[in-house]
């Protein structure tokens, strides 16, 4: 598949570059983006969420009534979770929501997702650039050129760019990474996702084994 190169001003260049089929043309596995996608988001959870249980409070553990005779049920601390202010029965308790997820699960759900982006037509290639300095009006004007303003998009890098990532953390709905660090979460999330010549190297380098 071959994709037209696009300069920074949004027109095209005499360059075009090859996408292979074995990243953009796969047979696509729902189940695998799934996974990936459900090992990034819990991996991003804090799990420190916490509640006090009956154990853990500090109330009087005097006897509120005689056992018998008072015509309601028994009730033997005010720490119970029957009454206000009392334990929480089974509440949260701090744990770790990550899991395993092998590899090549990995690459084929990064594939997966490309060659969706890949049918909807949702991928730019832009020639490689830079910015002389951080500057948001940079990108925002870059976005602009390529009519993507009101898209929420993710333009890969093919190495580390400190001015270009700078010149978008302050933007809702941009955001830049390096190829190395692209992952199935964004690819999904993404409505364009834009890729700079360099970066289509690493792609194909990392998920072509």
């Amino acid at each position: 598949m071959q994709v037209e190169v696009l300069n920074i001003s949004g027109k095209k260049t005499a360059k075009k570059v090859e996408l292979a089929d074995v990243i953009y043309g796969v047979e696509p596995s729902d189940h695998s983006i799934y996974l990936d996608v459900k090992h990034y988001l819990a991996a991003q959870r804090q799990g420190t969420h916490k509640s006090k249980e009956r154990a853990e409070i500090s109330r009087t553990t005097k006897k509120l009534k005689k056992q018998k005779g008072t015509g309601g049920a028994r009730a033997g601390s005010m720490k119970s979770p029957l009454f206000i202010g009392g334990g929480r029965a089974f509440g949260p308790r701090p744990r770790d929501y990550s899991f395993k997820l092998n590899k090549k699960t990995k690459v084929v759900a990064r594939a997966s997702a490309l060659t969706y982006k890949a049918k909807e037509n949702a991928i730019t290639v832009l020639e490689d650039f830079t910015f002389e300095a951080p500057k948001t009006k940079n990108y925002v004007d870059l976005m602009k050129n390529l009519n993507l303003s009101d898209k929420k998009t993710v333009l890969v890098l093919g190495d580390t760019n400190n001015n270009v990532y700078l010149s978008s953390r302050n933007l809702e709905g941009a955001k830049v990474v390096k190829a190395s660090d692209l992952n199935t979460y964004d690819i999904v999330n993404a409505e364009t996702l834009i890729l700079l010549e360099s970066s289509v190297k690493v792609l194909e380098s990392l998920l072509n084994k």
